[in-house]
């Protein structure tokens, strides 16, 4: 789902991004509900920035990726945590394209995602170039989700890569446990 967001565009840094697991849910100007298998997934535009909700289970996940005014936890290149039987793994980076190459990678991400039945991208009044995209799905038992924002005043885009899933042996350990 594409959408034009109604809103300046606040987040105008690539360096200005933080990144927080377990924050509330923040207001969106665009949100998309999805239901992969048993999960529930929100994916939440809040300006240049996102957040996505994910419930399975016992496991409830809040990824932040935004300027938080007051944060202290600047966008890492990669965190991995536990959440009882539970993994998340998160990645970033960040790209610096020419004018050129900046213009056809967005339009490329664009389309991408505005096709994609789980995916959402806002754009922002004033460049078309200026957008944020997230695109979730379920792969071997494991919830996935990509994003991209999108600073074209400063020719770099922001990737992350985020996978939620059982720990390996969790469940080994729990059959075990149960046929004893």
């Amino acid at each position: 789902m594409l959408t034009t967001l109604q809103t300046t565009y606040t987040d105008t840094r690539a360096a200005d991004l933080a990144w927080a697991l377990g924050r509330d849910r923040l207001p969106a100007l665009a949100v998309l509900h999805l239901e992969l298998a048993s999960a529930k997934v929100e994916l939440r535009l809040l300006g240049a920035s996102h957040q996505v909700l994910l419930e399975e289970g016992a496991v409830l996940c809040s990824e932040t990726v935004a300027c938080m005014p007051g944060s202290r936890t600047p966008l890492p290149l990669g965190v991995a945590k536990r959440m009882g039987g539970w993994e998340y793994e998160f990645a970033a980076r960040v790209e610096t394209l020419s004018q050129g190459s900046f213009a056809g990678r967005a339009q490329e991400l664009l389309a991408l995602v505005a096709d994609h039945p789980n995916g959402l991208a806002g754009t922002f009044p004033g460049s078309p170039h200026a957008f944020t995209a997230l695109l979730a799905q379920r792969h071997e038992g494991q919830v996935r989700w990509r994003t991209w924002h999108a600073y074209p005043q400063e020719g770099q885009l922001v990737a992350t890569r985020t996978r939620v899933g059982v720990r390996a042996g969790a469940h080994t350990g729990t059959r075990e446990a149960a046929a004893r």
